[in-house]
């Protein structure tokens, strides 16, 4: 099995895939899952989410680390 988001359950759907002439074969439609860093409690986890639940703010997207040197 390919990819799905971890947050709806999202998966690949199927159906045909029909020419000119109306002759019907199989083919199938994937979602858009993207591999990102997101917050699950207090810390930061790698998950396959769709874009349509990035969009929405089902999750909430990690910020990378960022080392701050300060200057004096």
């Amino acid at each position: 099995m390919g990819k799905f988001c971890e947050v709806c359950e999202k998966t690949a759907m199927s159906g045909h895939r029909v020419s000119h002439s109306e002759r019907k074969s199989n083919r199938k439609w994937a979602p858009n899952v993207q591999s990102v860093r997101v917050m699950v409690g207090a810390s930061a986890k790698r998950m396959n989410v769709c874009t349509s639940c990035l969009r929405s703010g089902k999750v909430l997207r990690a910020l990378p680390k960022v080392s701050v040197s300060t200057e004096a």
